[in-house]
């Protein structure tokens, strides 16, 4: 059976739920799906002034773990335009990974949640996927097989590069039924892909 990871850092919940829906999409493929997240780097006391969501159920993921699967879907809000510091220290220890080529071979996606829709949705996917190829990942992004992203009749995320999600400048907006579909979508295509690979 397939094996994926789904990895991901969420500060409010919005990521976390992209995740799940990425993990629902992988499962119906017949996939065995973990969800992980990287560890939080910030200190308690200014994640819970922030109010950062801190109890999610998903277990804390180890570098040493990641081999383990065929799949490695990887997932973090915008910070600028680019991946979080929290997600940018997980992949930065995975340098002996690397050096060993335990990754190659392996396919690799992304998704991320922004403020607002041109706040850097596609550069945070390019920043992920940047890391994936330079682990030797094979890439899935999220193709016009999901006609979801083409709608004009609602504000939406998603983008051929990966599944997105829109939390507004407050973050009160959690993901749309079009984006977790988009979501499942893409989680689907990667473990049908790995599958494919694997055989």
């Amino acid at each position: 059976m397939t094996k994926v990871l789904v990895l991901y850092y969420s500060s409010y919940g919005h990521t976390e739920q992209m995740a799940q829906a990425i993990a629902e999409g992988a499962r119906s493929a017949g996939a065995d799906v973990d969800i992980r997240r990287v560890p939080e780097t910030a200190p308690r006391e200014v994640a819970q002034n922030a109010g950062f969501k801190l109890d999610q159920s998903a277990s804390v993921a180890v570098v040493d773990e990641l081999p383990d699967y065929d799949a490695i879907i990887v997932g973090t809000g915008t910070r600028y335009g680019r991946i979080s510091s929290q997600m940018a220290a997980f992949l930065d220890q995975t340098g002996g990974l690397w050096m060993r080529g335990a990754l190659n071979g392996k396919v690799g996606a992304a998704f991320t949640s922004t403020a607002t829709q041109h706040g850097g949705q596609e550069t945070t996917l390019f920043s992920i996927i940047t890391n994936l190829m330079h682990l030797g990942l094979t890439i899935v992004g999220l193709p016009y097989s999901f006609q979801g992203q083409m709608t004009l009749e609602e504000i939406t995320g998603g983008s051929p590069y990966g599944a997105t999600t829109i939390a507004g400048g407050d973050g009160s907006r959690m993901p749309s039924e079009n984006e977790l579909d988009g979501a499942r979508h893409q989680g689907r295509l990667v473990a049908e892909t790995a599958a494919k690979l694997s055989s």
